[in-house]
């Protein structure tokens, strides 16, 4: 049998992955769980795995090229199985250096096809800047924005 070592640095060539997601395709391709553990710790020891880094560029990529807001790219972290803390951390650093009020600009241009008329409209695209993961204040501050009669209530969103 193969060794889960040098499989899990044919897994990481591929591609950057966080640890759960190593360990899970080490435990698919058969390993022993002790073998999976001593295999992790060695890539972790060597640099090749590494959750901090991993985070990053998920981060960096979800928030400069799929425009996602905070919320999204934090499910996303968690989803791959990336802990709360370095999760949190992470997506702290990444953002600081970005303008949230320029990116979900960014994001909305993609659906919106001109000024906002009706207030079905709105919610459509208030429901799509959420699902991208943005705050619900700064969505509907920037939808505002685009609204041809801009005195609807926000409660109606």
């Amino acid at each position: 049998m193969p060794d889960p070592y040098q499989a899990g640095l044919t897994i990481l060539s591929h591609r950057e992955l966080s640890t759960a997601q190593v360990r899970d395709r080490l435990a698919r391709r058969g390993f022993d769980p002790t073998s999976i553990e001593t295999a992790i710790q060695q890539l972790q020891r060597n640099g090749a795995l590494d959750d901090s880094r991993t985070a990053r560029s998920v981060a960096h990529r979800s928030a400069n090229v799929s425009l996602y807001g905070r919320n999204r790219v934090m499910r996303e972290l968690r989803n791959r199985g990336i802990s709360q803390d370095i999760s949190t951390s992470i997506i702290e650093e990444v953002y600081s250096e970005i303008n949230e009020h320029d990116l979900s600009e960014r994001a909305l241009a993609r659906r919106l096809k001109g000024p906002i008329e009706s207030l079905a409209e709105m919610r459509r695209l208030y429901q799509y800047l959420i699902r991208q993961g943005f705050d619900g204040c700064l969505a509907q501050s920037i939808l505002r924005t685009h609204m041809t009669q801009p005195e609807v209530d926000d409660d109606n969103i």
